[in-house]
């Protein structure tokens, strides 16, 4: 299964990088690919590093003004040209998404994706993984939005929250049959 991660390119503290390692590793250990920003720093490198040296794929999706943090080593490394072909790439090349801890960069990227699954464009497994209660703001707010009339769809159609790695994992194999 290729996994896309939308993540930080931060450096971050342990109550982040354990979790995001954990989860690199699970994703190594059963053989799955890594489709991520391509970046060789902060919590995209954990990431990267604990997929690879777990034994998965490394596919990056950098972009041009970005080309010079790319991670030497990836099995595959594409360039694209602005953001737009980045997102757009990434989601091409995943069979499923998983939203963990981010910036601007990152909630752009999953609004993205929820939007493209709430006009049925994708049907691919969405997961925000909630590491640290990092997204239980963002989790009231789209409860709100669903309360309220604001989503057209069941939320629980559009994204499983995760609190934990392992569930994470086990949802999309779950979804996706993939073992």
């Amino acid at each position: 299964m290729n996994i896309c991660v939308f993540l930080s390119a931060a450096d971050l503290d342990e109550r982040y990088t354990r979790p995001a390692r954990e989860f690199a590793e699970r994703i190594g250990k059963a053989g799955h690919t890594l489709v991520w920003g391509g970046s060789d720093s902060g919590l995209m490198k954990v990431v990267a590093d604990g997929v690879q040296e777990a034994g998965g794929r490394l596919l990056g999706v950098s972009v041009e003004f970005l080309a010079n943090k790319a991670r030497p080593g990836a099995d595959e490394m594409v360039i694209a040209a602005d953001l737009a072909e980045r997102k757009k790439l990434l989601l091409e090349k995943a069979d499923a998404v998983v939203i963990m801890v981010g910036g601007t960069g990152t909630l752009d990227e999953a609004t993205e994706i929820l939007e493209l699954k709430k006009h049925g464009r994708t049907g691919k497994p969405v997961v925000l993984l909630n590491t640290a209660g990092f997204y239980d703001g963002l989790r009231e707010q789209f409860r709100r939005m669903e309360a309220e009339g604001f989503l057209p769809r069941p939320l629980a159609e559009l994204v499983f929250f995760a609190d934990e790695p392992a569930g994470a994992l086990a949802h999309l194999e779950e979804q996706l049959g993939a073992h």
